[in-house]
């Protein structure tokens, strides 16, 4: 019986993967592989370190018990077919636009042609990864939130993505919202704080580690949060009350720095009346390869093999 499947996160700038038993519901020792990633390299080159990772993972495992290999991707990706749609404008992997990877990487990896290969948007990913082993395990809905280098989201009903509907915003997704006079990815990712501390101070910052470390002493830097957690607040709020969602878990790079804008978010999100919980991740980089493991647990699969049109 195939009971487990490879579970993989591409980042901006690495891949990370692991074997994922999904009827133990656990991640198998020894399995786990990362490595960095030029994301602006050739194509070959990307999809030759992405094997290498891929074959380091499924040797870790019973061959006869794997069912294939699943991949949290960032979009735009044709997540049915496996073909990449990346741009310049994503400033990532764009030399594998139009490449089918399922096809390429079978080759590269003298893989039989029926072994399958999956796909699902990272952030939706990440989402049935909490939804299913995580923090969010206990809840019937929750909402689930990347902050990074741009802002990834999920909206998950009893582990199952939603990605339309009134309750939801278009595709499932938040990054292209409005907020104030920008958008959701321009206000909540890194590049809003390297702006808004560059507003504040006039001096620059690589990324929001730096800011971490200036917290500590300065209050410049302390205002920073303070407004970012007050603004996420606001942000969510309504669609935490309109999804009616039990949880908020947060992700992501930033996630690390919670303690520093988490209680203006909580409070914000108070003032609103939005009564969900707040957490931080503990699976971290996990949560998006266990979810994307799953999509080979027949059950999971059934439910959301037509929803990947919509991502």
């Amino acid at each position: 019986m195939k009971t487990i499947a490879i579970g993989t996160d591409i980042g901006g700038s690495h891949i990370s993967c692991a074997a994922v038993d999904f009827q133990k519901q656990c991640i198998l020792p020894k399995s786990f592989v990362a490595y960095r990633v030029n994301p602006q390299a050739p194509a070959d080159e990307i999809l030759t370190i992405w094997s290498r990772a891929l074959g380091q993972s499924m040797a870790a495992v019973d061959g006869a018990k794997l069912a294939g290999i699943g991949f949290a991707m960032p979009g735009p990706f044709d997540y049915v077919h496996g073909i990449a749609q990346f741009t310049a404008a994503v400033q990532k992997y764009q030399n594998l636009r139009g490449i089918p990877v399922s096809q390429r990487l079978k080759e590269m990896m003298a893989l039989p042609a029926e072994f399958e290969l999956r796909y699902i948007n990272d952030a939706t990913a990440f989402g049935v990864g909490e939804a299913w082993m995580g923090k969010a395990s206990a809840a019937n809905r929750s909402i689930a939130i990347t902050l990074g280098t741009g802002l990834g989201a999920a909206f998950m009903d009893r582990g199952i993505p939603v990605v339309s509907g009134q309750e939801v915003p278009p595709m499932g997704s938040m990054w292209h919202l409005p907020f104030h006079d920008d958008t959701a990815e321009d206000s909540f990712s890194t590049r809003w704080f390297i702006k808004r501390y560059a507003q504040k101070t006039g001096n620059s910052l690589e990324g929001v580690k730096q800011l971490v470390d200036r917290a500590a002493t300065e209050s410049s830097a302390k205002e920073v949060f303070s407004e970012f957690g007050c603004n996420l607040g606001e942000f969510l709020s309504p669609w935490v009350k309109k999804f009616t969602a039990d949880i908020v878990v947060i992700g992501g790079n930033i996630s690390a720095a919670y303690p520093l804008f988490g209680p203006d978010l909580e409070k914000t999100m108070s003032q609103h009346s939005a009564s969900a919980a707040i957490v931080v991740s503990e699976l971290k980089e996990d949560a998006a390869a266990i979810g994307s493991a799953r999509l080979f647990e027949a059950n999971f699969w059934s439910q959301i093999q037509e929803l990947l049109k919509k991502m």
